[in-house]
């Protein structure tokens, strides 16, 4: 029990909150108002157990470089607090939960589940090749809104690809940002993102970028939906808390980058999916 609660804080569960508002946000769009509770309650199972299975699966293939990280070197895995074989069964006991849980929500999703893993697992090794390693934790994480529309209609359409390129690149914006405070590291350790490849001022301009078409993908699904003005007003309130977490993070003074990432984004998925919710409902 003492090896979970060290892996559980280490992964910070706290923050599947980041995923679980645009899961939700596809289930009520998919349903057309309140999805049925037993769906709803095997997408939040689903959701907690892939995203349990990636991040330890992270911390597994990182364990080297997280060592040499100063942000970093304390995470059990990297200091030798932890043993490597506690992190490997978490990740088998997740996956095989995450499977089962598909199986019961329905055929289309289980069928997915493997690919949707193999997603979320190779997006761990994509630093080592490529500055748009961004991208790919985007597309993993936009998995959730676009499963939660299979979930509850057992097919794929236009909407929840919308939804879900609109959080890849929100994740691409904050992902960015976050990457600035690791510029140095990566670009000893060999590992590449935007920030080490073109430099903190140019990333956040690429960051920012990156929100405005976060921004256009929301408003586009108030015309491939019927959404309304309560759900615009969510997207209003995202492009002024996207403006705001961009006028804490500054070339020069990376020292709020934690509150951009943290409570702006925590602010910004919960909040659209509320209004997401309540034009729904209303």
């Amino acid at each position: 029990m003492r090896s979970l609660g060290i892996i559980l804080h280490d992964i910070r569960i706290e923050h599947t909150l980041f995923a679980l508002p645009f899961a939700v946000m596809g289930a009520f769009m998919a349903a057309g108002g309140m999805p049925q509770v037993k769906t709803l309650a095997l997408l939040v199972a689903a959701l907690f157990f892939a995203r349990s299975a990636a991040m330890a699966f992270n911390r597994l293939t990182d364990a080297k470089y997280d060592s040499s990280n100063p942000r970093t070197k304390n995470r059990p895995l990297a200091s030798g607090k932890t043993a490597a074989w506690t992190y490997g069964a978490f990740v088998a006991a997740c996956s095989a939960a995450f499977l089962v849980t598909c199986h019961y929500i329905n055929p289309l999703a289980f069928l997915l589940s493997p690919v949707a893993l193999a997603v979320v697992f190779f997006y761990s090794y994509t630093k080592r090749f490529t500055s748009l390693s961004h991208f790919f934790l985007g597309f993993a994480l936009s998995l959730a809104p676009i499963g939660a529309w299979v979930a509850v209609t057992g097919r794929l359409d236009i909407a929840p690809v919308a939804l879900g390129g609109a959080v890849v690149f929100w994740l691409v914006g904050l992902d960015i940002i976050y990457s600035c405070q690791d510029v140095e590291h990566d670009a000893n350790a060999g590992l590449f993102s935007i920030p080490s490849r073109f430099g903190v001022a140019r990333a956040l301009l690429y960051s920012a970028m990156a929100h405005v078409v976060m921004v256009a993908f929301l408003v586009s699904l108030f015309f491939l939906t019927r959404l309304g003005w309560i759900y615009l007003s969510g997207v209003a309130m995202t492009a002024a808390l996207l403006w705001y977490e961009h006028s804490l993070v500054k070339p020069d003074d990376l020292r709020k980058v934690n509150v951009a990432f943290f409570n702006v984004n925590g602010a910004i998925s919960v909040g659209l999916m509320i209004f997401t919710v309540a034009d729904r409902l209303l």
